[in-house]
């Protein structure tokens, strides 16, 4: 949504104004590398009927991630130790590596083994065993996915993460509001929040275990915290007028916010602790969508007191902002990188919505996606991957682009619109 859109929507509304199972979403890859690792996944060996198929799990983690080719060898079947793999028959595929498992119970656990080896010399490139209980096994294989990758591409992993986004369902005369929190693969969704008031701007606390969102409950604009696994929540931002884009600081302590209290929308930063405000910016412009620098140093938002929107950055402290964007008359929508160098934006190009990437040094920018209506963009938590929203006709959905703009992944529910993704901080 553009810009002025947006603010148009959230004046009008602010003037009037459990877990449930939710649907998963589907992933698709459209697009990966030409390079991928070449890879075999044998069925882990398991003593009895294994709950979850961990090898299938980690087959469509890294199939996802786009830098892999899964391929399979039947003459591996019923191997779960690298000294019974038929590595003659893995060169013939050809195939760079190979990952082989076993899951057996233990007491009312179960315990996993998995070795990664390298095809061409034999070699064992890794190896782990833990003892789990039967509800985490899936996370395991998540996690068994980033070592995995970690260990053959020298990037962190982000399978063992999670999403959240906002579902909007036609339901009669009137459209109900989902707040859902689901695996990175979009499994185990589970419904945060339900309302017939939208629910904008989804943030993840750096710790994973908050989520920070603007609610029109009441028919009020108010900025809400919530526990994700207590339900537990309050309103932290209920102003006169505009209470939005809420985001959180580095060490979780504070908020930074759009509010009109004092006649314009502005970038102020909220203390949690005790309430107590501070004003980053005093202009005639909109000021909104604040994100924090990886440092706490600084803030970016989207401000269009040059004309047109276009991303700035002030000072923790305030003072002038200094604008970062002159490639285009739109640029919005900034989220930062994990390592602080570079801007995912949505970018406007030939009057298409883009999401495009800036190198913070350099400011050059590059133009990711093939536009259309693409907004909302936020980084896993590697740095790898871009997850955004964008609609095609009257459908919104998710997809996900790398930062190189080789890797195009779709993510969709059949019979919801999606919105609004944030992608969670790595899991600890």
């Amino acid at each position: 949504m553009k810009l002025f859109a947006r603010m148009i929507l959230l004046c009008q509304l602010a003037l009037v104004a459990g877990m449930a199972l939710a649907e998963e979403l589907t992933i698709e890859v459209t697009k990966g590398v030409d390079s991928a690792i070449p890879i075999t996944i044998v069925p882990f060996v398991s003593q009895g009927a294994a709950p979850e198929d961990m090898a299938a799990i980690i087959s469509a983690d890294l199939r996802r991630s786009g830098r892999f080719t899964l391929r399979s060898d039947p003459s591996q079947s019923s191997v779960g130790e690298l000294g019974q793999v038929k590595f003659d028959s893995l060169r013939n595929l050809p195939v760079d590596d190979v990952v082989v498992g076993q899951v057996a119970p233990a007491g009312g656990d179960y315990q996993v083994r998995f070795q990664l080896g390298e095809v061409a010399q034999g070699g064992n490139l890794l190896e782990k065993s833990f003892t789990v209980p039967r509800g985490e096994l899936r996370r395991l294989a998540h996690h068994i996915s980033d070592l995995i990758y970690e260990k053959l591409t020298g990037e962190a992993g982000a399978f063992n993460t999670r999403i959240a986004y906002v579902t909007a369902t036609q339901q009669n005369v009137k459209t109900v509001y989902n707040l859902v929190v689901a695996d990175v693969d979009g499994y185990n969704p589970h419904t945060v929040l339900t309302s017939d008031e939208p629910i904008l701007s989804p943030s993840w606390s750096p710790d994973g275990e908050r989520l920070a969102y603007v609610s029109f409950e009441g028919h009020k604009m108010q900025v809400v915290v919530q526990d994700v696994y207590t339900g537990n929540r309050r309103t932290v931002s209920s102003f006169p007028g505009i209470n939005g884009a809420p985001a959180w600081s580095p060490d979780g302590q504070r908020l930074a916010l759009s509010l009109s209290k004092d006649g314009n929308p502005e970038i102020y930063v909220l203390t949690l602790a005790n309430g107590s405000l501070s004003r980053l910016t005093n202009d005639s412009a909109i000021d909104t969508e604040p994100v924090w620098s990886p440092d706490g140093n600084s803030i970016i938002f989207t401000s269009d007191r040059g004309g047109s929107p276009q991303v700035y950055r002030v000072g923790i402290g305030g003072g002038q902002p200094e604008r970062l964007t002159f490639d285009g008359d739109y640029n919005a929508a900034p989220a930062v990188s994990p390592d602080g160098r570079s801007l995912a934006l949505a970018h406007r190009q030939a009057g298409k919505f883009h999401i495009a990437v800036m190198d913070l040094q350099t400011r050059q920018l590059r133009v990711l996606t093939e536009g259309g209506l693409d907004e909302s963009p936020s980084f896993a938590p590697n740095g790898r991957m871009i997850i955004y929203s964008t609609s095609q006709g009257e459908r919104e959905g998710l997809a996900a682009v790398s930062v190189d703009g080789r890797i195009h992944q779709n993510l969709g529910l059949a019979s919801r619109n999606v919105r609004e993704p944030a992608w969670s901080p790595l899991n600890r």
